[in-house]
């Protein structure tokens, strides 16, 4: 029996068709840039350093994966930077949010552990153990949490998508970007960065509810209370 033969694609054969190759190449590129654009022009006045941040309660890190059950080097630097605002005053309730959707795999609990090594006191230090994405991170800070304001640290290449995304929940943001060495992991959240900022913009116009809800929860009001 013989095999199908695939056939090659056809390149055009005159300047016309060539011209319009280019076209339609030009053009998927563009669409494939505008929700990166769109990032970059509504989260510009929203960036700031650890030194100018506005003094704000809430500080909403994260998660970044865990290595044999400790934060991974990346999640490591944004939990640093929390305990570095709130040794400096400039924060005073750190709300971490990440994945515990496995018994073996608990992000919220290894971010605890780390910051009250690092000085933050237990009781102020919230944890959202369905924060599967970023988009679910923001809805649940905001619908189960109650933050309206809040410092949110991650590292540069992700840290527009976050506040792009909790400003769209309803979360008036300002985001610190933590500087990491450019490694193989850094260039690949940047790729990554321009194809999830797609999937930012649809979560931004279509509000999706996140994969887990649940019932409002009285933490961080209970530890702003305990801060007072």
């Amino acid at each position: 029996m013989r095999r199908p033969r695939l056939r090659r694609p056809r390149l055009p054969r005159t300047r016309a068709g060539w011209r319009r190759l280019v076209q339609g190449v030009m053009a998927v590129c563009v669409l494939a840039l505008l929700p990166a654009t769109w990032l970059h022009l509504t989260t510009g006045g929203r960036l700031r350093t650890e030194a100018d941040v506005p003094r704000t309660e809430v500080a909403v890190v994260f998660g970044a994966g865990l290595w044999e059950g400790e934060p991974s080097p990346y999640l490591a630097h944004r939990l640093d930077a929390a305990a570095r605002l709130y040794r400096a005053g400039r924060i005073e309730v750190v709300l971490v949010t990440g994945d515990n959707s496995r018994e073996d795999y608990d992000e919220p609990d290894a971010m605890r552990t780390y910051l009250t090594r690092h000085g933050v006191p237990d009781e102020r230090i919230v944890s959202d153990y369905a924060g599967f994405d970023t988009w679910d991170s923001c809805v649940r800070a905001k619908k189960v949490f109650g933050v309206d304001r809040a410092v949110l640290i991650s590292q540069g290449f992700h840290i527009r998508r976050a506040v792009a995304l909790c400003e769209a929940a309803g979360v008036t943001s300002y985001g610190v970007g933590v500087a990491d060495r450019k490694d193989m992991t850094w260039y690949y959240g940047g790729v990554r960065e321009v194809l999830a900022a797609g999937k930012a913009a649809l979560d931004a116009v279509f509000e999706p509810d996140p994969h887990f809800l649940g019932p409002k929860e009285p933490g961080v009001a209970r530890a702003l209370a305990a801060a007072r």
